[in-house]
């Protein structure tokens, strides 16, 4: 239920009142940049992302209807998400550094060496092992073209989102506002993190996960049952 002085300040917004608009972008501060981080390192500043942020916010603003009976920031967050993803698309503002070029062209290359002196499709940890990458940089460089997105990216092709694994969509909510997913990612072991990273960033089914880790399928099953159980308990703790 929407609380009743955002509701007053919405009503007020949506007829034109700036000071009311001004006023919820400052309450709601932490959500939008929360939005925003998700999208750093994609070639815009963090200023700019901030910018798209607030324009996709106040478009929900004048979009939200009151008797909806549900919570504004379930509302605003695609209503933001998808603003920042249109620039991005549409101006293909994203840019690839002359470092990330080289950091492509050098796993390019171990992995197919790899994949020549090992008879079979080379692990990220080889990969990692063979270039002095870290890990997750050999994952977001193999698989640049799914970039993760939003927590309703689902596991492989006819698997749950990670949304719906961790609950609701007001836990979403929930977590948006206290704290953002890459924080309570970080409180994972980094096995259980790059599995989460494959399945529901990138969308890749358990045998190429399993074939990626270096691991079993059965165990990719087990520990994504573990982490999304650990990520239910880190958003589900009370505040400190």
């Amino acid at each position: 239920m929407i609380a009743e002085e955002t509701a007053s300040l919405i009503a007020r917004a949506q007829k034109g009142d700036k000071a009311a608009s001004e006023q919820l972008v400052v309450e709601n501060n932490g959500l939008i940049w929360s939005i925003v981080r998700r999208f750093f390192g994609r070639g815009v500043e963090g200023d700019d992302l901030y910018q798209l942020a607030c324009l996709g916010f106040l478009k929900a603003v004048q979009g939200f209807d009151l008797s909806y009976g549900t919570s504004f920031s379930t509302y605003a967050v695609p209503k933001i998400t998808g603003e920042i993803r249109r620039f991005l698309r549409d101006d293909g503002a994203v840019k690839v550094s002359r470092g990330a070029k080289e950091r492509a062209r050098q796993i390019r290359n171990a992995r197919c060496a790899l994949e020549q002196r090992l008879g079979r499709e080379p692990t990220i940890g080889e990969i990692a092992a063979e270039t002095g990458i870290a890990a997750e940089d050999v994952a977001s460089a193999e698989l640049a073209t799914g970039q993760a997105e939003s927590l309703q990216q689902t596991a492989g092709t006819d698997g749950p989102a990670l949304e719906s694994a961790l609950g609701d969509s007001g836990q979403e909510e929930r977590m948006i506002e206290r704290m953002s997913l890459s924080d309570a990612l970080s409180a994972l072991p980094e096995r259980e993190r790059m599995l989460l990273f494959l399945r529901y960033y990138h969308s890749l089914t358990q045998e190429r996960t399993a074939r990626l880790l270096g691991i079993s399928q059965v165990q990719v099953s087990r520990l994504e049952r573990k982490a999304v159980d650990t990520l239910k308990s880190i958003l589900a703790a009370p505040d400190v």
